[in-house]
């Protein structure tokens, strides 16, 4: 049997992985940590102010570090940036440390969740809905070539898709 030591939640912006990624930690006592978080604590500014001044390489070059680093932890579930699957170095240290769980969702389930949101420097454009798109069509094969599992968050409140992963998590793991 494989032991269970981390799982590494991936997804495109808005999906709720930072959200289901807190409770999963309380729900199987685990460590939770947000990458994203973490960038801007080891940075001291906000991600949308990192891309303003080192523009989405800086910002990724922060993040390759961050998630170098963190998926050495164990016992942690952690959430990650939409676009953390971009990077080559990131996906092997994913696939190599950890379980891996896509959070998937519609474009116009992402759309509505991300609506009111400044916080998402890739949707400050015109056209939201053809940029989300386009980051879907580019990221999706990434998710699903490094994920062990695909769990449907759309449609789904978060206690249920809560529900769907634990219940994967136990028939994968036999946890209890």
């Amino acid at each position: 049997m494989t032991m269970l030591t981390n799982i590494f939640l991936i997804g495109p912006m808005g999906v709720g992985k930072t959200t289901i990624g807190h409770l999963l930690g309380k729900a199987l006592y685990m460590t939770f940590i947000d990458s994203d978080q973490e960038i801007e604590k080891r940075a001291g500014v906000s991600i949308p102010l990192i891309f303003e001044h080192e523009g989405e390489a800086g910002f990724r070059q922060r993040e390759r570090a961050a998630i170098a680093d963190l998926t050495t932890h164990h016992d942690v579930i952690l959430s990650t940036g939409g676009g953390v699957v971009l990077d080559i170095n990131n996906r092997k240290h994913l696939q190599n440390r950890g379980y891996v769980i896509y959070l998937h969702a519609s474009v116009d389930e992402l759309l509505e969740r991300t609506a009111q949101n400044n916080n998402r420097p890739l949707l400050q454009t015109e056209n939201p809905r053809e940029r989300l798109e386009t980051i879907l069509n580019e990221r999706h094969p990434l998710y699903t070539a490094v994920a062990d599992a695909t769990i449907e968050t759309g449609q789904r409140n978060i206690r249920q898709v809560l529900k769907a992963i634990i219940t994967h998590l136990q028939c994968e793991f036999f946890i209890e």
